[in-house]
C-alpha cells in the first residue's frame, strides 16, 4: 500500500503527489508505461469534453472536465520531471511570466487600454516573444493540430491584422461563390477536388469571421441539427427501416422532420 493520506478535500499539490506515486516503480503499471505520445489523444479528448461542458452551460460537468484536463497537464509535467528537464513549477513559472509580459498596460505602465487595445498588445508581445518578424511567421505558428476551421479563422485574423483583408463581408461572400464554381468544375473533371473543397471551406471561414460567427462552432451546431432531424426521420419512418426506400420518400420524411422541428 502506498503512503498517501486520504482527505476530505484535496488540492493541486495532492494531485501532483498522486501522479508521482502512480509513476513510481511500484506504482500503477499502466501509468508507468505511458509516454507523451501515448496520451496525446487523451489531452485532446479531455479538452474537447471541457469545451462541450461549456457549450452545454453545465458547471458541475465543467468542474469534472477541467480536473481531467489538469490531470493531463500534471501527467505530462511529471514525465518531464522524471527526465530532469522541467517540472510543474516550471510550467507555472513560464505561464506567469508570459501573462506579465503580454499585459504591459497592467505591469509596466498606467492602465488605459480597452479590450481591443489589450488584444492588439497581446498579439504584438506574442510575436516579439516568439521572434516572429512577419505576419507569415505568425501564421506558421498557428498549431496544425487545431481543428481546420479554427486554424483557418486564426490564420485569416493574423492576415487581417497585417492589412491583408477585404473591407466588408461582400467580397468574402463573392469569394464563396467563386470557390463553389471552381469546386463544381473540379468535380466535373475529376481533378483537384480536395484542393477546391479546401478553398471553399477556407472562404466560408472568412465569411464567418466577418459575420462574427465561429465557423467551427457553426459546423458543430449544423452537425447537431442534422442528428436531431435524422432522429425525426427515424420516428416518422416507424418500424420500417430506411434502407431501400426511394430517395423521394426519404426526402419527404426529411421535410416533415424539418417542419416539425420548426414548429
Amino acid at each position: 500500500m502506498v503512503n498517501f493520506q486520504k482527505k476530505e478535500h484535496y488540492n493541486v499539490e495532492d494531485l501532483r503527489r498522486l501522479m508521482a506515486l502512480l509513476r513510481q516503480p511500484d506504482g500503477c503499471p499502466w501509468d508507468r508505461a505511458q509516454t507523451h505520445a501515448s496520451i496525446r489523444a487523451n489531452m485532446l479528448e479531455e479538452a474537447y469534453e471541457a469545451a462541450d461542458a461549456i457549450d452545454r452551460n453545465a458547471p458541475e460537468d465543467l468542474k469534472e472536465e477541467l480536473g481531467d484536463v489538469l490531470l493531463q497537464v500534471v501527467f505530462h509535467a511529471r514525465m518531464e520531471e522524471e527526465a530532469g528537464r522541467f517540472d510543474l513549477d516550471d510550467v507555472a513559472d513560464g505561464i506567469c511570466k508570459k501573462l506579465i509580459f503580454r499585459h504591459p498596460f497592467l505591469f509596466e505602465q498606467e492602465r488605459g487600454q480597452d479590450a481591443v487595445g489589450a488584444l492588439t498588445t497581446w498579439e504584438e508581445r506574442k510575436r516579439l516573444e516568439k521572434g516572429q518578424h512577419s505576419a507569415g511567421e505568425a501564421m506558421e505558428s498557428v498549431a496544425r493540430a487545431l481543428p481546420a476551421l479554427t486554424r483557418a479563422e486564426k490564420i485569416q485574423g493574423k492576415a487581417a491584422r497585417a492589412g491583408f483583408d477585404w473591407p466588408d463581408i461582400g467580397p468574402a461572400m463573392d469569394k464563396v461563390g467563386e470557390e463553389l464554381d471552381e469546386l463544381r468544375q473540379a468535380v466535373d473533371t475529376g481533378t483537384n477536388v480536395e484542393e477546391e473543397l479546401g478553398d471553399l471551406l477556407f472562404a466560408a471561414a472568412k465569411v464567418g469571421r466577418f459575420a462574427g460567427v465561429d465557423p467551427e462552432l457553426a459546423l458543430q451546431r449544423a452537425c447537431d441539427k442534422f442528428i436531431r432531424r435524422f432522429h425525426g426521420v427515424e420516428r416518422l419512418a416507424g418500424d420500417k427501416p430506411l434502407e431501400g426506400r426511394p430517395l423521394e420518400e426519404l426526402n419527404d420524411l426529411w421535410r416533415q422532420a424539418k417542419e416539425h422541428e420548426d414548429l
